[in-house]
């Protein structure tokens, strides 16, 4: 057995001048501390200690998958023992030896489950699925472990209730604040009865989170069309049916076609297929995956709902949303939800006109059939190009994923950060389509990021950032951070080509990367992206904007083959067709968005509703949006972000935070716009901040005054320039 020395003893420092003597019973009335050394169980896996590798970088080639499972548990048992040593303490509780020791405590599971997390999302197999699915309940038993601790929360509550008395740094103070608000949240001052009763309800929904999880990865792979010809699929390019020929015959189906869905609700296809009733398929698929067979969600979500909502009425919440929402910007859901129900009249009202545009293009070609779902970005896209002279799959041939990146992103951050990028070989990865860079800032190696751009079976959809090792100060660790997107595949020997939205996803993630990159806190849990729902997407959304920036797109835009860069011409258009389709674009976001908070804004004391699509479509009636035509962003089988990944009564962020990126970035454009002295600003006010400091004050700090809606409603088009 190893001992390790878990907390900071503390130390009395006795300032004497030589003529001065302390009485016994003065020295009797200072605190006493006793020496303890706690014997924690060893670590016997890979994990045990930091990789040796740069950077402490996971040493991914030296993991079966069937050994996962073995080295989570273990490092669960140890971050067991870890807290139950800080709270068996018999020293009284300082920030040494109870919120340092908890900040210090836990590092063996971090670093493993950093690293499994990721494979979960990004390369999942059957081993890898039923280690997820057995670990969950395992986490969540050892975060209530920790959570309803009685001894741990009284050492926490003492420093609390102290706090006013106590020197603490601001950051310090933060910790405080934070850990004490999670205990409370998760259950700490609840009594035996309901505690016990929050333990099988967490275990509980952390086992539905992991199965709704697979249920969707697999139902989104099956939900996949096949098509019988090439004339069929008019309006894709030669790559496109090409890649969807190999897709079909790997899947066993020689000489057919093969047509997948995404994450979403819309299929980027869509927008291409000239074949109506191909079109009609691939989105049927989409929108009613994952409602029946083995891959329904339905039950699993009924039951997630009632139990959020019996937990809820545990802590005396009115709703689910109430007790999820206690660390946001936007604590209140009233709030959040009349953020968004105000812009509601507008945007039907742009839905309406928009329809009426596309109804009329469809009767242009002598058509006789209404508008529906399936028609909507087929027709866009024409009157798109019609009216901006924009061609999308013309747009994609000047943007290669790799150059994408390196002469794009990483020259947006050179210019305002200076940082540089070095591509490494040595250090291993989880699947050969990843790349590893080392980060350096002003010439010093600060970081690694890792890239993992391409779609594939194994992975998830969607886009996301995530740390394999988080800085900390404390710890002395720097921050080792990956990008993971979605981009299609391209065909055998042709280069692998983004979309415009892709395009500006890679500058969104990217964001969150700087936001890991460039942390700059002492304690783990509060650096860098560990942030509220609804501040962690601000950084993110706000480095879209420099995608768009002449001197950076200049820069990546370069035609696949000739080299050429993009045209002015088609510049403009992208510009000039930005508020254009906003009933479509804005819509499924405000649909989805409006859709959770109806989830989650049930009254706990009645039953939870038993037929999920029922209460979704009169939900959706409710909101008032044309979701007939414009079918919300996620369906509730699909919802992947309110059912695993956090954003329950939190989708709403994204919309959020959108309003602080359009704001903040018109400080960027009244103050200079790309230059160094104004990444310096963003990085010593929000960037580079983690949870140091309140939101509204990191915000303020920045731009010099509270957000305002008036440039996200703009940017939509849903109010003129000047209003």
């Amino acid at each position: 057995m190893k001992s390790r020395l878990l907390a900071t003893t503390t130390v009395i420092a006795l300032m004497t001048s030589a003529c001065t003597t302390m009485e016994d019973t003065e020295m009797a009335s200072l605190p006493q501390t006793v020496e303890y050394n706690p014997t924690i169980p060893q670590a016997t896996s890979i994990f045990a200690e930091l990789s040796p590798l740069y950077m402490h970088a996971p040493q991914f080639d030296q993991i079966a998958d069937g050994e996962w499972q073995g080295i989570i548990e273990e490092a669960i048992a140890i971050q067991l023992a870890e807290m139950d040593a800080i709270a068996s303490n018999p020293n009284a509780p300082d920030m040494g030896n109870t919120l340092v020791a908890m900040e210090r405590s836990g590092q063996v599971f971090s670093r493993s489950y950093g690293a499994f997390s990721q494979i979960v999302g990004a390369n999942i197999n059957d081993t890898i699925a039923a280690t997820d699915e057995a670990l969950a309940p395992q986490i969540a038993a050892m975060n209530d472990s920790i959570y309803l601790n009685a001894d741990l929360f009284a050492r926490v509550k003492t420093i609390y209730d102290n706090r006013a008395a106590m020197a603490m740094t601001p950051e310090d103070a933060m910790l405080l604040e934070t850990v004490y608000a999670q205990f409370v949240h998760r259950g700490a001052e609840l009594g035996a009865e309901p505690q016990a009763e929050l333990r099988q309800i967490n275990e509980r929904l952390s086992s539905l989170s992991s199965q709704i999880s697979q249920a969707i990865t697999t139902g989104q792979n099956e939900a996949a069309i096949l098509v019988d010809t090439r004339e069929e699929l008019a309006g894709l390019s030669d790559g496109q049916i090409t890649s969807a020929a190999a897709a079909a015959t790997e899947a066993g189906h020689d000489g057919k076609f093969m047509l997948s869905v995404s994450n979403t609700t819309g299929v980027p296809t869509l927008a291409q297929l000239h074949n109506r009733d191909v079109r009609e398929r691939l989105h049927n698929a989409s929108v009613n995956r994952n409602q029946s067979g083995e891959t329904s969600t339905l039950p699993m979500v009924r039951e997630a709902i009632a139990l959020r909502n019996r937990r809820a009425q545990l802590f005396g919440e009115p709703t689910h949303a109430n007790w999820q929402m206690y660390d946001r910007m936007v604590s209140d859901p009233a709030l959040a939800i009349g953020f968004m129900t105000d812009m509601v009249p507008a945007l039907r009202a742009t839905q309406e006109r928009e329809a009426a545009v596309l109804q009329a293009r469809i009767e242009q070609d002598g058509e006789d059939f209404q508008l529906a779902p399936w028609d909507w970005e087929y027709y866009a896209g024409i009157v798109r190009q019609e009216r901006y002279a924009l061609d999308n799959e013309e747009i994609k041939q000047y943007f290669v994923v790799d150059r994408v990146l390196e002469d794009g992103v990483f020259y947006m951050a050179g210019e305002l950060y200076g940082l540089t990028f070095e591509k490494r070989s040595d250090i291993p990865t989880y699947h050969p389509d990843v790349s590893v860079y080392t980060v350096f800032h002003d010439g010093e190696a600060i970081a690694l990021f890792y890239f993992d751009p391409m779609s594939r079976p194994s992975k998830r959809g969607g886009a996301w950032m995530s740390n394999f090792v988080e800085q900390s100060h404390l710890l002395g660790l720097r921050p080792v951070v990956t990008n993971t997107q979605n981009i299609a595949p391209p065909a055998p020997g042709e280069p692998a080509l983004a979309t415009w939205d892709d395009v500006g996803t890679m500058f969104h993630e990217f964001g969150h990367a700087l936001h890991g990159i460039f942390a700059d806190q002492q304690y783990p849990s509060i650096s860098g992206t560990n942030t509220a729902r609804d501040w962690v997407e601000f950084p993110s959304q706000f480095h879209e904007n420099f995608a768009a920036v002449p001197e950076v797109l200049q820069r990546y835009a370069r035609h696949h083959e000739t080299g050429e860069v993009i045209p002015d011409e088609l510049i403009e258009a992208i510009d000039r067709s930005s508020k254009f389709n906003q009933g479509h674009g804005f819509g499924e976001v405000i649909a989805a968005s409006l859709l959770d908070m109806e989830w989650h804004s049930l009254d706990p004391s009645q039953p939870a509703p038993t037929d999920v699509m029922a209460f979704e479509g009169e939900a959706l009636e409710r909101i008032g949006l044309r979701s007939d035509l414009v079918p919300p962003r996620y369906r509730t089988p699909y919802f992947r972000h309110i059912f695993e990944h956090g954003y329950d009564a939190g989708y709403y962020a994204y919309t959020w935070t959108e309003m602080l990126h359009h704001d903040a970035y018109s400080y960027v454009e009244a103050n200079g716009g790309m230059t160094r002295e104004m990444g310096d600003r963003i990085v010593s006010t929000f960037l580079g901040q983690g949870h140091s400091k309140t939101y509204e004050q990191m915000f303020r700090d920045f731009t010099g005054r509270d957000p305002r809606v008036e440039p996200l409603l703009q940017a939509r088009g849903l109010m003129a320039e000047g209003e």
